[in-house]
């Protein structure tokens, strides 16, 4: 594996094929050996991994990968717990907004009605922890629906704010669009993982 300090210190762009296979071989290093281990330490430090060596370098890894690949995957799962962890109290509400208006979703998410900020850091763990500890696809089913609960939320705030605030009531709904395709990107990759087609 590519040391990503290795990577910093080769002259120009690394090779994009160079960098496809890098994010596939950690990609799959981390979620076999997450899989593999029966250490509930191991999987935590996993779930902690943007905490311990940052999003750049997790960026630096997989956020090129393609959104039907296992990198591209993590990437998603992993920007996901990491927006839930640094802003649960607007995660919380836009979920709360949206989770009426979309009740078959927020039983795959499975979070408790109505969430708290807690409650939607633990589900952001709980679904990462899956990678590691249970059924992948089920993990990504769960992230996609929960983004898609956030995505009507989104747009519900979006919503209330067109009068008062346009320009934040537009950023809201681009945001809305972006939960959207990623909540079908995850949907997907899960479909692609049951077929035994996600790498």
């Amino acid at each position: 594996m590519l040391d990503p300090r290795d990577a910093a210190d080769l002259p120009g762009e690394l090779d994009p094929a160079l960098r496809d296979e890098v994010a596939h071989t950690t990609a799959n290093a981390i979620v076999r050996g997450g899989r593999d281990t029966q250490d509930p330490e191991v999987v935590a430090r996993l779930v902690r991994l943007v905490e311990r060596e940052g999003l750049d370098v997790v960026a630096g890894l997989w956020a090129d990968a393609a959104p039907s690949s296992l990198p591209g995957a993590l990437w998603r799962l992993y920007v996901l717990r990491e927006w839930v962890r640094r802003d649960p109290q607007t995660v919380a509400l836009r979920y709360r907004l949206g989770a009426e208006a979309a009740p078959v979703h927020g039983a795959i998410a499975g979070v408790v009605s109505p969430p708290g900020p807690e409650d939607v850091r633990e589900l952001a763990d709980a679904v990462l922890s899956g990678v590691f500890t249970g059924a992948l696809d089920v993990a990504l089913d769960r992230a996609g629906s929960f983004c898609r609960i956030l995505a009507t939320g989104a747009a519900f705030d979006a919503d209330s704010r067109e009068v008062a605030d346009p320009f934040g009531a537009l950023h809201l709904t681009r945001g809305a669009s972006s939960l959207q395709r990623t909540a079908e990107e995850l949907e997907h990759a899960a479909a692609l993982w049951r077929a035994g087609r996600l790498d």
